[in-house]
């Protein structure tokens, strides 16, 4: 005779299906919405399923040059922000995690205190240091203006995953004679690699959909990335859904597969932090 079904593992199971239907089902429209034929849209209403499916949206979108070059530059800025992000928190985050020195629990409350400042406040100093060097309205300068945001986070993220790493295996390397950098390179970053593809995809999702300081520091149509430049698909005229939501599909697909490739480092760096000891 089977046992009953407690009702609180029907109500949790109720919840989480309930939490998944509202996570997914703004994709799902955006995708029902990408293969409806234009002229379909508005004469058919509110439907689950277009009565035709087309892929021309897809084609058109794929056709426009921007768009192409919205979509390197995207890649190029997420790809050189992540990069040199996770170099520079791997390094910092180990320096934090195994020494001790006078000041350290103020350069922690700084990090700290950089996390609540909008950036809206910082814009305008921003935008002079960039031109007086030269970055403004360039590639070069909005990767390292992401990579200065979202470093302070990362350096926490990897200071937590080097303090629940083992000090031992790095002594023993050091009397191996390896030296400290040597015993950084070979010993600690091998056993990092969970915390550093938890950093590389959050910085690489945080710049690949980042919209306010695109649209602020990169003026010229060439240097625009994806956020930014699905923009001009809003016009005054009008707004056609179905290239929008094509485009949007189309943007989703570096991400997913950029997780896809790092998910068995990324699930263990979140949680390898989470406990000390």
């Amino acid at each position: 005779m089977s046992r009953p079904i407690p009702l609180l593992a029907i109500l949790r199971s109720l919840i989480l299906v309930s939490f998944l239907v509202f996570t997914l089902f703004p994709l799902f429209w955006i995708a029902k919405t990408s293969i409806t034929p234009t002229a379909l849209l508005y004469s058919e209403g509110v439907r689950l399923w277009p009565s035709r499916v087309t892929f021309d949206h897809f084609a058109e979108i794929w056709r426009w040059a921007s768009f192409q070059s919205y979509f390197a530059n995207s890649l190029v800025t997420a790809l050189t922000a992540s990069a040199v992000t996770t170099c520079l928190a791997a390094l910092a985050g180990y320096g934090l995690s195994r020494w001790d020195f006078a000041g350290k629990k103020t350069v922690g409350v700084t990090f700290l205190v950089t996390q609540m400042v909008s950036i809206i406040l910082i814009i305008v100093p921003l935008m002079k240091l960039l031109a007086t060097v030269g970055l403004l309205d360039s590639l070069l300068g909005l990767s390292l203006v992401y990579s200065a945001i979202n470093l302070p986070f990362a350096i926490f993220l990897m200071q937590s995953f080097f303090d629940v790493l083992p000090v031992q295996v790095e002594e023993a390397a050091r009397l191996d004679g390896y030296g400290r950098f040597e015993t950084f390179t070979t010993i600690v970053v091998p056993l990092a690699l969970p915390g550093l593809g938890a950093t590389l995809g959050f910085v690489f999702v945080e710049a690949w959909s980042e919209l306010f300081l695109a649209l602020t520091l990169l003026n010229t149509e060439t240097e625009k990335t994806l956020p930014a430049g699905l923009l001009s698909l809003v016009s005054k005229l009008g707004v056609d859904w179905g290239q929008v939501s094509a485009a949007g599909l189309i943007a989703l697909l570096p991400a997913v597969l950029f997780f896809a490739a790092i998910q068995r480092f990324l699930v263990a760096g979140l949680t390898a932090g989470a406990v000390k000891g």
